[in-house]
């Protein structure tokens, strides 16, 4: 496996594990759905520092507003994956699995969703957020 593969799984669990245990305390105070969005969005904070700093070496010196605004767009596609992943998980492990406890349901889902979201994102961050890769034919990169 390439280091920077390695690198990024590394910061994104970090960063998966900050956005998952966020949404678990913020689900003390908030709805499932408000509290996983709200939780992205701290995951993703620190995802792009880590991202920036230890995986896509060099990125550094790129424009820093360029790639905070492209690493949002990338990241709200991914949010919607999370969400989407999350949401079909959890109702369909309601309907599989009855006596599974809601809140069991919601972190399992939540859990699988990132994972599902975190393969999105690093192509997304490799190919256009810090441009370490050329995007294939036909992309044009901001």
């Amino acid at each position: 496996m390439a280091p920077e593969v390695v690198r990024f799984l590394v910061a994104g669990g970090s960063a998966a594990a900050i956005n998952w245990l966020a949404r678990i305390l913020l689900s003390l105070v908030m709805p499932f759905w408000a509290s996983m969005l709200v939780a992205y969005g701290i995951g993703m904070a620190a995802g792009f520092w880590l991202y920036r700093t230890f995986v896509f070496r060099g990125a550094s010196t790129g424009p820093l507003p360029r790639q905070a605004a492209v690493f949002v767009a990338v990241n709200a596609v991914g949010a919607g994956v999370v969400l989407g992943v999350s949401a079909a998980l959890v109702a369909g492990l309601a309907a599989l699995v009855p006596v599974l406890p809601l809140p069991a349901a919601e972190a399992l889902g939540h859990g699988v969703g990132i994972a599902a979201g975190a393969v999105s994102n690093y192509f997304g961050h490799q190919i256009l957020t810090f441009g370490t890769r050329r995007a294939p034919a036909g992309i044009q990169i901001l």
